[in-house]
């Protein structure tokens, strides 16, 4: 994994962050691909704004208007191999990973400073055939601070983000050198967890 920082300097990922290379072979990765070519992918809305990066969410979708979750799609059983397997890298059994979504960053695309919705809770992502940086700032950030920590996900590489990482920072994607895919997934946070979420993700 190549980390490096601006402004305060980080020797280490935010507590929290896994990272592993080539958890796929080109192989895995191929027929990955070919099934997300069979997709409905639209491009993401954020209330009044539109996005250039493409999506398509399978055991929920966010509406950013209502701010609210609802119902979409189960997760269709092509994913079921790659859920299995990157949730022994979040730590959870695959029945608790009940959302996914299938991301499109054409070249250029690029996904703002955030934090996941507050409904989930562990998030597991692969990237798929192209190169990105995902980039890490503390939560809440204050004005003119530069403290941030870069991180390149190479292609058929994995990560998790929870804990630390999860809540007390936000993460962004940088314009994309070339065509990538990413499938995320999600588990749901529940009960009091859920109703005291941290605003603002």
């Amino acid at each position: 994994m190549n980390v490096e920082s601006t402004g305060t300097q980080f020797h280490v990922p935010p507590y929290g962050f896994v990272y592993t290379s080539e958890f796929l072979d080109r192989d895995e990765e191929f027929r990955l691909l070919e099934f997300i070519d069979t997709l409905p992918l639209e491009h993401a809305r954020y209330r009044e704004f539109t996005a250039h990066r493409r999506i398509v969410s399978f055991g929920g979708h966010y509406d950013f208007s209502e701010r609210q979750l609802h119902a979409a799609d189960a997760i269709p059983p092509e994913l079921y191999p790659l859920r299995d397997r990157i949730a022994v890298l979040m730590g959870v059994e695959p029945q608790s990973i009940d959302h996914a979504s299938v991301a499109e960053y054409a070249a250029g695309t690029q996904l703002g400073w955030h934090r996941d919705v507050p409904d989930f809770e562990i998030v597991g992502g692969v990237s798929l055939l192209g190169h990105a940086r995902m980039r890490f700032r503390p939560y809440p950030h204050a004005k003119g601070d530069r403290t941030a920590l870069n991180v390149d996900l190479e292609p058929r590489s994995a990560y998790v983000i929870r804990g630390a990482a999860r809540w007390h920072w936000q993460h962004a994607i940088s314009p994309t050198p070339e065509l990538r895919y990413s499938i995320t997934f999600r588990t749901q946070r529940t009960g009091d967890a859920a109703r005291t979420a941290p605003p603002g993700a």
